[in-house]
């Protein structure tokens, strides 16, 4: 793969054309380095703001925390509870747009408060091609995607960020945990604890990248390909672990994680 580094002066350029933003910042490879970025260019003109919420493990707000630090950006963790959002547990198709939109709303009033013009978000160009009703609700908000303006690929982000030394470069991506529930399934916090439970216990074993799919009382499995020899290698202290968190049937999928795989249906 050859990166087109190109896209970071346009992304530069355009940054220093907005004169301040609050970046939608989770933590991630994507948001890191949109992060990074914009502090080089706007320094004290950038802020970053983590939602603390039940669908996003309690290790993923402090992984934001830290790495907020290390980059010596202003960050403000703000409190978000997406189940209160009429209709967002019985998880329609929608669900992320309702997310976005809750969220989006927060972030604009925060936005006005600290005198920031811009609203960021780490949406890159790949993310075009899963469906991801969320965007939508950026939009409607005024938010923008710089590094899919740009034309950055998940891949360029990596490269770039490894070039730049961040530690994110290599981190696996990471979606809300509403994402584990098949569309029409109610999201409880008590499931919510489970998947999060069952997830954690998993990657304790070394694998990089867990996704427990949950469906009541079964729940199918997604890791790496290649990984799938290293949770069979557990097989046992996994399903005795996950069947005290309440699951009766413990499936593997032998066509490994992907993104968006519960769109498949």
């Amino acid at each position: 793969m050859t990166t087109d580094y190109s896209k970071i002066d346009k992304l530069k350029n355009i940054l220093s054309e907005m004169g301040g933003v609050l970046i939608a910042y989770s933590g991630g490879v994507d948001s890191t380095l949109l992060v990074k970025i914009a502090y080089d260019v706007l320094v004290d003109r950038v802020l970053a703001v983590t939602a603390r919420s039940p669908l996003y493990p309690t290790s993923e707000i402090e992984s934001a925390k830290a790495m907020a630090k290390k980059l010596g950006i202003k960050h403000l963790i703000i409190d978000s509870d997406e189940l209160k959002i009429p209709d967002f547990a019985d998880n329609p198709r929608n669900r992320c747009y309702l997310c976005k939109r809750e969220l989006f709303n927060q972030l604009c009033q925060i936005a006005k408060e600290y005198g920031l013009p811009y609203i960021l978000d780490g949406s890159n160009v790949d993310d075009i091609s899963d469906f991801r009703p969320g965007r939508e609700a950026i939009k409607e908000s005024g938010g923008r995607s710089l590094l899919e303006e740009v034309g950055l690929t998940k891949n360029e982000i990596r490269e770039i960020s490894k070039m730049m030394g961040l530690p994110t470069f290599d981190k696996p991506s990471m979606a809300c945990l509403a994402s584990r529930f098949p569309y029409g399934m109610r999201i409880t916090p008590h499931a919510l604890k489970i998947v999060e439970s069952a997830e954690e216990f998993i990657k304790g074993f070394g694998i990089s990248v867990v996704r427990i799919r949950h469906y009541g009382n079964y729940c199918r499995i997604e890791v790496l390909e290649e990984e799938i020899p290293l949770l069979l290698k557990r097989q046992k202290e996994i399903v005795a672990n996950l069947k005290k968190l309440g699951y009766t049937y413990i499936s593997i999928d032998l066509e490994g994680y992907r993104t968006g795989s519960m769109n498949e249906a």
